[in-house]
């Protein structure tokens, strides 16, 4: 497994991560993606650990605290042989101290996630979206005793307006801070809206970008095609209206292409809509998620080989998209491109 540093941290953290949302499948979204109890969860992370994948992430959140608690007893007796990544800022319920980043919500939600965890430490917290009620001096100066603590290493955020994430990183280098080091975000062949605004801010900044949902919210599996609907019993049908809308002939030229790709080089769809996303910038590692061995294995297979320059470019081709204003002048006319090349 190829490791990579975490932006411009000193963590380095493996190509391919694992995601453990698909643990205790309780909730109408999170019982969809998956229900893998602690023995299906050891045996998934016994998998990861001989392919090399050390980070596993997880959220409050999913399944409501469950799948901390699942992945915790999974890794017990190993746990200085793994990275722990979770997330909290979304709600757990209805009071006043069950939703967001105040310095309150943070310390309690830490001291949750550690006791379901049953770890005295946190590799990674990101918030996992912009709480625009907590003050960006609380914020940053709650994370940075968090880590002075030891209860946290690093610290990123998830699905972050840029404008938000750099007036945090601002302020953090202004007052000596810790910074944000991860951006857990959407990206895929289908959602390329992350390079927009957020790979140029992370590449200045240094912040390793953590790709959840690489296959486009279970799109771009092999099962869906131009003559292939979403075929009955995929969980698609119950999970697409919490994930990005994609147009459908935007979608069905995207699978053309990785098909082309896929007929030249015996790789599957997944395996190529992943490491395409592997060679993007920015990218520090981008997680998988499996409700099984059989997807588990088949997903490690999109590291360890290359696609060809002009395989990159038909994908690339396929899968753009005009980016909104005022992104837009800077692909279409010369002298704006000089001015701000873009990074792909």
């Amino acid at each position: 497994m190829e490791y990579r540093q975490l932006g411009s941290s000193g963590l380095r953290v493996p190509a391919l991560s694992f995601g453990t949302g698909t643990f205790g499948g309780r909730g109408p979204l999170f019982s969809a993606w998956g229900q893998s109890d602690a023995r299906d969860a050891r045996r998934l992370i016994d998998i990861c650990l001989e392919a090399g994948v050390t980070l596993f992430d997880t959220a409050d959140v999913y399944s409501n605290g469950a799948s901390e608690e699942i992945l915790g007893d999974a890794i017990k007796g190993r746990r200085d042989a793994v990275l722990i990544s979770t997330k909290t800022g979304l709600p757990m319920g209805d009071g006043p101290l069950d939703w967001g980043t105040s310095r309150a919500r943070l310390i309690r939600a830490v001291e949750d996630a550690l006791r379901r965890l049953a770890t005295d430490h946190i590799d990674l917290l990101q918030l996992h979206a912009f709480d625009a009620s907590t003050p960006v001096d609380e914020l940053m100066e709650t994370l940075d005793r968090l880590i002075a603590t030891g209860k946290l290493r690093y610290a990123g955020v998830s699905n972050y307006p840029g404008w938000q994430l750099m007036k945090a990183q601002a302020f953090a280098a202004q007052h000596g801070l810790a910074r944000f080091v991860a951006h857990q975000v959407y990206y895929s062949l289908i959602g390329r809206a992350y390079e927009a605004d957020l790979m140029p801010l992370a590449a200045d900044q240094g912040i390793g970008a953590i790709v959840w949902s690489p296959l486009g919210w279970g799109r771009l599996t092999g099962k869906i095609g131009r003559d292939r609907p979403v075929p009955d019993g995929s969980r698609l049908h119950e999970t697409e209206q919490f994930g990005p809308p994609v147009e459908q002939e935007h979608l069905y030229r995207v699978i053309d292409a990785i098909e082309a790709v896929a007929s030249e080089t015996g790789k599957t769809v997944p395996q190529i809509a992943i490491n395409w996303l592997l060679r993007r910038p920015t990218v520090s590692s981008v997680i998988i998620g499996a409700r099984n061995e059989e997807q588990l294995r088949q997903n490690l297979g999109a590291v360890g080989w290359s696609l060809t320059p002009a395989q990159i470019a038909a994908l690339d081709a396929a899968s753009a998209v005009l980016p909104a204003y005022p992104h837009t002048p800077y692909r279409q006319q010369e002298g704006f491109a000089r001015l701000n090349p873009a990074l792909v």
